[in-house]
């Protein structure tokens, strides 16, 4: 099996990661087998309910890289249910202190949250010989993931980025351009490479690390140049995206 995410990122590796909006456990696979470190199954976007979620979990666990949730809203009871099927972690929409800190509370278990216990269960090993170290592993493992998307995070983000147990803030481009009054910019515009650069210094000011995506702008040397800039994970898209950009290319044999 590869290091784990966390290792990578403590390491000072670049990971690389897939959004997914679709149900599909072969996309999972075929990430991984391009070299591809992470997914994350959009709940949000998407009509991914429970059970194609449990399915590319246990995807990405047999693939060997590192399955996230993006729910629709802090809601502890899905939270709970994923972290059940495996989930590594949950990715947070339009994050504020206030949802992180019950989404905290949702992924961990007594005392540190209120996660409800069940040895039964995928994430647990169904029974495990040592329930104590089973939580103790969770609690300091499963991800709370803040999506930063609104102008209103940026004003709070150093409130935000000191909370104890979140660890990694993914810049959403494409909500926090239209909030800053730029749709659909790249970190190329102005206002959005201020934002960058205030989201990567204050996580570096905490020990903390970024995410963004370069779904916008699928250019390797784009992405290069925001790893560059302090992002240590990469999202190349979704799997929606890239299977649509790929096919437009193609079907410019119409017009050969």
């Amino acid at each position: 099996m590869p290091p784990s995410f966390r290792a990578q990122l403590e390491a000072g590796k670049t990971v690389t990661g897939l959004i997914l909006f679709t149900g599909s456990p072969m996309i999972v696979e075929l990430a991984a087998a391009a070299g591809t470190d992470f997914v994350i199954i959009d709940m949000e976007h998407s009509a991914l309910d429970l059970e194609p979620c449990a399915h590319l979990i246990r995807a990405a666990d047999a693939a060997g890289i590192t399955p996230f949730v993006r729910v629709p809203e802090v809601d502890a009871a899905l939270i709970k249910k994923l972290l059940n099927m495996g989930a590594a972690g949950i990715v947070v929409p339009h994050a504020n202190r206030d949802n992180c800190a019950a989404a905290l509370r949702a992924v961990r278990y007594s005392p540190e949250g209120d996660r409800g216990a069940c040895a039964i269960v995928r994430s647990a090993g169904y029974a495990p010989g040592d329930w104590g170290a089973h939580v103790s592993k969770a609690n300091r493992e499963v991800m709370v993931i803040p999506l930063i998307e609104d102008r209103e995070t940026l004003a709070d983000l150093d409130a935000l980025v000191a909370m104890p147990g979140l660890d990694m803030f993914f810049i959403g481009p494409t909500d926090l351009s239209i909030s800053l009054g730029v749709p659909h910019a790249t970190f190329d515009e102005p206002a959005m490479s201020a934002a960058l650069d205030k989201v990567v210094a204050a996580a570096r000011r905490h020990g903390k690390h970024v995410m963004t995506t370069i779904g916008n702008k699928p250019d390797p040397e784009y992405g290069r140049s925001i790893a560059k800039r302090g992002v240590q994970a990469i999202v190349l898209g979704t799997d929606g995206h890239l299977f649509l950009d790929i096919c437009q290319r193609l079907n410019a044999v119409k017009s050969g």
